[in-house]
């Protein structure tokens, strides 16, 4: 009979358990025993061992849907019917202790705890994360696993260096071809009339540029010589020449460097063939990456923010889309603000009639490209041939320089980089210098880009957070 009051899950419940504890109990007596009789071998103790088990799964089944007094009676009912099974286990391995597992499959098997849902045995008790074992092991890997990592990138160094450039220029790239989307057009046109264009420029610039600035340059160096006897009919440089001799000094290094420099490139045509061959797939490369960063732009971002967690990805995405604006707005005004660089010293070097201007003028856009100390040595790399020309001329283009340099500081570049990096000169300053040293020019020319991302970080991100500590 069950009370009146017990609920039907009681009711139901408790009769199922009592034809198990004679198993329970069972297995508890051999486990004390410490040992078996003849006619109680190892089979009968698993036997008991398997009842228990079932004994103890009957057990938990019934608290699961049982409440009250009755769960609880349930649940000491099935921790005690697993105890007894684990002792009847132990007495089972103990009648079979000269079985090796190793040997025997079913002692293995059951040693193991091998059962329908753990075909490979019930799992183990956990190392502790104390041992010294693991912690040494651990520090290990992790230490063998930052060499591969510095191994590798110092290998793969001219690749990673590919699709920085890649990444920079796409970029760079992305604002226009989010300008064109904005006018109606589907982002695999507006990509592909981006590229188009780039590819184009590009190819303008090197049938334009390339030949003469090779025979230019070519020029230029064999003309070396003579730019040193003109200067030295200087009479205040032949004053200065009769004292110290610099300038035969200067020209006969010139003529032996400019002969040995004729001799190496003829016996080393095929080594000029593999650079211009390595040129030209480094190039390539860039142009393929470029584009497929630009076709997969927003892919590449999403997949990224996906990596932060849910309750910060909303800030992430913001901080995120900041930075690549930025970043893009600063490669966009730092090509533009060196064309300009380049095309007025073009036509101010043509009106004062320096020797190869457009050889000179792509330098200087080449320069002004590198932040903060570009245009610098831009400027004094010029003004020193206009000083072989003449001493009015070579003054004339140092103040042009300097002047310029006021213009471009303080009107150019302020309306073109107004909405895109606002950096720190000092931080400025020494992150182009660790990127020079790093990863020479193009080191320099992510440093700024970079630094402002940091920038905005620790401004968004690390001081209110310590502030709020």
């Amino acid at each position: 009979m069950t009370s009146p009051g017990g609920p039907p899950s009681q009711r139901d419940d408790a009769p199922d358990l009592a034809p198990d504890r004679a198993a329970e109990e069972r297995a508890a007596d051999l486990a004390a025993s410490g040992a078996v009789a003849a006619d109680e071998p190892a089979e009968a103790a698993r036997a008991v061992a398997a009842n228990a088990r079932v004994a103890e799964d009957k057990a938990s089944d019934a608290a699961a849907r049982s409440e009250g007094a009755a769960a609880r009676d349930a649940a000491a009912a099935a921790r005690h019917a697993g105890a007894a099974a684990e002792q009847a286990q132990d007495v089972a391995v103990h009648i079979d202790g000269s079985a090796d597992p190793l040997l025997d499959e079913e002692v293995r098997a059951r040693e193991a705890g091998v059962d329908e849902d753990n075909p490979f045995g019930r799992l183990g008790r956990p190392m502790s994360r104390r041992s010294p074992f693991r912690i040494g092991f651990s520090a290990a890997l992790g230490a063998g696993m930052v060499f591969l990592l510095y191994r590798a990138i110092v290998s793969a160094q001219a690749t990673l260096i590919l699709i920085a450039i890649s990444a920079f220029l796409a970029i760079g790239l992305n604002p226009t071809v989010s300008r064109l989307e904005r006018m109606g057009l589907r982002r695999g046109v507006s990509v592909g009339l981006v590229f188009l264009g780039f590819v184009a420029f590009l190819t303008v610039v090197g049938y334009a540029i390339v030949p003469p600035v090779v025979t230019q340059i070519t020029h230029f160096v064999q003309a070396i010589p003579q730019y040193l006897t003109d200067l030295q009919n200087n009479r205040s440089i032949r004053n200065l020449d009769d004292k110290y001799h610099f300038i035969e000094k200067v020209q006969k290094y010139a003529t032996e460097q400019g002969a040995r420099l004729g001799q190496s490139a003829a016996s080393n045509v095929i080594g000029v063939a593999q650079a211009l061959a390595g040129l030209f797939f480094n190039t390539l490369t860039v142009l393929i990456l470029t584009l497929y960063f630009l076709s997969s732009f927003n892919n590449i971002k999403e997949t990224a923010y996906r990596m932060v967690p849910r309750t910060r990805r909303a800030r992430a995405n913001l901080l995120g889309d900041e930075i690549l604006s930025r970043v893009g707005g600063y490669v966009a005004g730092a090509f533009a603000i060196a064309l300009i660089a380049g095309t007025t010293s073009l036509i101010f070097l043509s009106i004062v009639r320096v020797p190869y201007p457009l050889a000179l003028a792509l330098i200087v856009t080449i320069t002004d490209v590198i932040p903060l100390v570009g245009a610098t040595i831009g400027a004094v790399l010029v003004t020193a041939v206009a000083f072989f020309v003449s001493i009015p001329v070579g003054i004339a283009t140092l103040i042009y320089f300097l002047i310029y340099q006021q213009v471009e500081n303080y009107v150019i570049y302020p309306r073109v980089m107004k909405r895109s990096v606002d950096v720190n000169p000092a931080a400025a300053i020494v992150a182009v210098l660790l990127g020079g040293a790093l990863l020479g020019i193009v080191g320099a020319l992510l440093a700024v880009p970079v630094t402002a991302a940091l920038q905005l970080i620790f401004r968004e991100i690390v001081i209110p957070r310590q502030d709020s500590a």
